[in-house]
């Protein structure tokens, strides 16, 4: 039987490097050719170990379109989502809901965002933006977006000082 891995749980934030790096269209890239090749829905459809549900907890999060590089950090980075439209009822009863348009296989690439009606830049979103609910709108298409969540000040936070 062929081992099939994407890897342990400290390496689910490496593709999220690129949103740090201002190429946050090569983290899509990476998101989707992991959420493709390395889950599915046969007997080997989770790869590595997932005694405590984190490899689940990705995927999901995956294909919902964000992920929380840093645990414990209420910041969520932005990926490439698999589903056109989807929503979370948050803990406090509030939805969050992630319309990706033209979605689709070949278009894994952000052109543009919105989030809760304004227009978003920013490859992350913090905890605070959807605390009472929302909307993060995409717009997806085939060709990488140079532009979109490129500049330095579009990078989530980090705790690394930036030295001029």
């Amino acid at each position: 039987m062929k081992k099939r891995e994407q890897g342990n749980e400290p390496s689910f934030h490496i593709p999220y490097l690129y949103d740090f790096s201002g190429q946050p269209w090569k983290a899509q890239k990476r998101i989707r050719q992991l959420l493709d090749v390395w889950y599915g829905d046969g007997p080997l459809g989770i790869p590595g170990d997932d005694d405590g549900g984190e490899t689940s907890s990705w995927y999901v999060l995956n294909a919902l379109g964000f992920y929380s590089e840093c645990p414990g950090s209420p910041v969520y980075e932005i990926g490439s989502p698999i589903f056109a439209s989807s929503s979370i009822t948050m803990g406090n009863g509030k939805v969050l809901s992630v319309k990706a348009n033209n979605v689709s296989a070949q278009n894994k690439y952000i052109q543009s965002a919105t989030l809760n009606g304004k227009p978003w830049d920013k490859a992350w979103f913090a905890h605070a933006d959807i605390a009472a609910g929302g909307e993060l709108v995409l717009e997806m298409g085939s060709h990488p977006s140079v532009t979109w969540g490129s500049r330095p000040e579009d990078a989530p936070p980090s705790m690394t000082p930036i030295q001029p």
